[in-house]
């Protein structure tokens, strides 16, 4: 489990606040509505909200990046909340839930990263490679508030009858949006139902 403080950086010639650069703790926490108590985030209409209210990450996709990049990676380095090991997280359905210590959350979407992930990794060409991966990781809601802590096994709850997975949405949204209608499944967030339906009627 991973959390950070806003602060502010000087990055890429500009002045920069972020709450990206996320780090370990190992005391249990309150995950709630908006998110894990003494977590915080700059910018909330972009990375919060409740249909946003923590991230997730494999820890098999952190073995995978370090071979891509040739070195360690520590857990949070990809400002997530919740670094999980055991379950495919990329390949979870939207609307699929789990269980996480006390709580219960629901997958809602994938990262579409903005370049303060590039300023995390060290490389402002790395937004485009992390599209490329697509291994976006899962944005979750919080169904039901709980305490966590590091270590909490996570267990699937249910999943939806659909098959649209996180990597497929983003494969969807990064590289086909000849196929945007097939993200307009039942547990699609409004924010995003209302992004498709624009672009279909655009089109």
């Amino acid at each position: 489990m991973n959390v950070s403080r806003v602060e502010t950086i000087e990055a890429q010639g500009k002045t920069v606040s972020t709450g990206i650069f996320k780090r370990p703790i190992d005391a249990s926490a309150h995950l709630g509505e908006l998110g894990i108590s003494g977590d915080e985030q700059a910018d909330p209409h972009a990375h919060g909200g409740p249909f946003r209210a923590a991230y997730a990450y494999a820890g098999e996709d952190y073995v995978w990046w370090s071979e891509q990049l040739g070195r360690p990676l520590s857990p949070g380095s990809f400002g997530e909340n919740l670094t999980l090991s055991g379950i495919d997280v990329s390949g979870a359905l939207i609307g699929e839930r789990w269980h996480i210590g006390d709580a219960v959350v629901q997958v809602t979407s994938p990262r579409t990263p903005c370049y303060k992930l590039g300023i995390a990794m060290g490389d402002p060409h790395f937004v485009k490679r992390f599209a490329d991966a697509l291994r976006p990781g899962a944005y979750l809601r919080v169904v039901r508030s709980g305490s966590i802590a590091a270590g909490d096994s996570v267990v699937v709850a249910s999943k939806p009858d659909h098959a649209l997975s996180l990597a497929e949405m983003a494969k969807i949204y990064f590289f086909e949006r000849a196929r945007l209608s097939e993200l307009l499944v039942p547990d699609l967030t409004p924010k995003w139902r209302e992004w498709v339906t624009e672009r279909l009627q655009r089109s």
